[in-house]
């Protein structure tokens, strides 16, 4: 097990913690360098880094899970390499090949073993590659040079109080522009959102719903997680526009729907003034993996799903079953799982 560390892993929160090694590879001249792991958490940019001023970057999350025997391993990893890829390409970014994000990942947990928490504790080790432009450029143009780097740490559960609904509230801001930058995971989408989110939550709220930017009229975004519902009729839904990201907990959800659960799944347009037709509704993504959502505050009036106060049935199986490919305890379909160790 190499070296022990002294953590509450049930304690845990979703917030930062220096552990022992990060990965960092440099880009110049044209080509990535062979990358290394470090101790060092502080990065150096000069006054002039792309990054500062023009905002050149885009990041990725996902995470390393401790089975019941276990062994460590990765969810879907290939998938956030080739959501980078996307990321960059938007940006005028290198691509981060496949190989080598997920080398970089396999190295971060390995290196830092340790902090990947024990199974049954609910807790995992979150890892956050980034790429951005470190360059020097004054002029708006893509940076000369780029950095490349991966961290992690062990966290809780991004909603404290588990699988609880709560509510959330429709906003007038936008999260992207029709035609912007919403497909892809870049931090200008989420600088955009502090705002619209610290009123909701002044107003009580978890977080905002964006709707679509063009006409207001469909949901796009719950906070910085995706929108599913499920129908009376007993289908998964996922909202479904140019400017909304890609989710990989979304795509996994619409597979485990079909699948495990024998439901039909559909990705289309949830149009925010035909909530009724839904029985349940949540928000995905790789940190919350699933928040149900209890009601949705629209021009005054809270629309309420399941329950506000528990989760419905089919948001719990898919979250069982969904936690359950990740820990190891439910067979995965092909390609799903890396095995770290």
């Amino acid at each position: 097990m190499g070296k022990a560390v002294n953590i509450d892993w049930k304690a845990l929160g979703f917030k930062y913690m220096k552990t022992d090694f990060r990965y960092i590879s440099r880009w110049k001249d044209g080509k990535w360098d062979e990358g290394k792991l470090v101790e060092d958490n502080m990065l150096a940019l000069s006054e002039a880094a792309n990054v500062l001023h023009y905002g050149q970057e885009c990041f990725e999350g996902l995470k390393a899970y401790r089975t019941k025997e276990g062994e460590i391993q990765l969810f879907r990893p290939d998938m956030n390499a080739k959501r980078m890829q996307d990321s960059a390409k938007r940006l005028l970014m290198p691509e981060v090949p496949v190989e080598k994000f997920i080398d970089a990942c396999v190295k971060v947990v390995k290196a830092n073993e340790a902090y990947v928490p024990p199974y049954g504790t609910g807790a995992t080790l979150y890892i956050r590659p980034f790429l951005i432009g470190s360059g020097e450029t004054i002029g708006v143009a893509p940076a000369s040079e780029y950095t490349f780097c991966v961290f992690c740490m062990p966290v809780g559960a991004y909603f404290k109080g588990g699988l609880t609904p709560v509510n959330f509230t429709v906003t007038d801001y936008d999260r992207a522009a029709p035609n912007g930058t919403g497909a892809a995971k870049v931090g200008g989408n989420y600088a955009a959102s502090l705002l619209p989110h610290a009123k909701a939550v002044e107003r009580g709220f978890a977080d905002c719903i964006y709707l679509d930017p063009a006409t207001h009229t469909k949901i796009e975004e719950v906070g910085a997680a995706n929108f599913f519902g499920i129908t009376k009729d007993n289908k998964f839904v996922a909202a479904k526009s140019p400017s909304i990201l890609p989710g990989i907990t979304r795509l996994s959800l619409m597979q485990v729907a079909k699948d495990y659960l024998g439901m039909e799944a559909e990705e289309r347009e949830i149009f925010i003034d035909k909530l009724d037709e839904f029985a349940e509704a949540g928000a995905c993504g790789t940190a919350a993996v699933i928040t149900p959502i209890g009601g949705i505050e629209y021009k005054g009036k809270l629309h309420v799903f399941y329950s506000e106060t528990e989760a419905g049935p089919v948001t719990k199986k898919l979250y069982e079953t969904l936690c359950g490919i990740q820990f190891g305890d439910i067979k995965a379909p092909e390609g799903w799982i890396l095995k770290v160790k």
